[in-house]
């Protein structure tokens, strides 16, 4: 059973170790590893006790899954893709965990460069350069998913994250996508799971109830921040703003979501 801490470095455990679980009765989110993830899948994640990296479902080009948009420090109109090139060993049907990076050195030596042409001149680039080592040397593993997962867990760590991480593939579950995202949330003890709005327009709740578990819908303000941060990396709110304003923002946004997740 894979298990990390938001601190630690990509774990590898022998696949006969026992399961290793988090204490029941937690916020359960579950999302695929995107790159740099946007302010709004980071806030999601922030506000769970648990991400389950989904990283056994089918590997989506020209998704956030191995890009994220980039914006110009003092104009955030003008914007980038920050793509890692990805090959897919088994075509189409490539799962996101098996998908492989094109010429890693070159990828890891090209995203550098772009996070320090868009961010370098930030007051808060020094720190979060610091933080952004861990996320170059996954590059080494030449998996797509271990530096989107290193990349979105170095940005939590940052944020003073307390939570538990987990991987789907080293979870079981039952096929059907409403059935599957309940079994995974099961596995962590959830009491409740809390869903995008994306998944929120096709999820069926019954897998869900038939287990205890309350789904709880995660929807983001929609003020200016908020609504670049649809869109934008998470990096550029913490550049521009600073990790300790953006830390206050996700907090105050997962207290509310605690409140809500309580009530229902």
């Amino acid at each position: 059973m894979e298990r990390t801490n938001p601190s630690s470095t990509t774990a590898s455990p022998a696949a006969s170790s026992p399961p290793e679980l988090p204490a029941p009765g937690g916020l359960c989110a579950i999302h695929q590893p995107n790159v740099f993830p946007r302010l709004t899948t980071l806030a999601k994640l922030f506000a769970a006790d648990y991400w389950i990296v989904l990283d056994d479902v089918q590997f989506t080009r020209r998704d956030y899954q191995h890009r994220a948009r980039l914006a110009a420090l003092v104009d955030p109109a003008r914007q980038r893709w920050l793509t890692l090139p990805t090959h897919l060993p088994h075509g189409r049907p490539t799962l996101i965990k098996d998908a492989l990076i094109d010429n890693p050195d070159r990828a890891r030596r090209r995203t550098a460069g772009m996070l320090r042409q868009h961010f370098g001149a930030s007051p808060h680039w020094p720190a979060l350069a610091q933080v952004l080592d861990p996320v170059l040397e996954a590059f080494d593993t030449g998996k797509t998913a271990t530096v989107a997962a290193a990349s979105t867990r170095v940005l939590l760590d940052l944020l003073g994250w307390k939570g538990e991480i987990l991987t789907s593939s080293r979870l079981p579950a039952r096929p059907g996508r409403s059935q599957r995202l309940a079994d995974l949330a099961a596995a962590t003890g959830a009491r409740a799971y809390l869903c995008g709005t994306g998944g929120m327009a096709y999820l069926d709740e019954a897998p869900f109830a038939a287990q205890a578990i309350t789904v709880t819908p995660f929807r983001p303000p929609t003020a200016p921040i908020w609504s670049s941060g649809r869109r934008l990396s998470a990096l550029w709110a913490l550049a521009a703003l600073s990790p300790k304003t953006v830390t206050a923002r996700l907090q105050a946004l997962a207290a509310d979501h605690t409140v809500l997740q309580s009530a229902a």
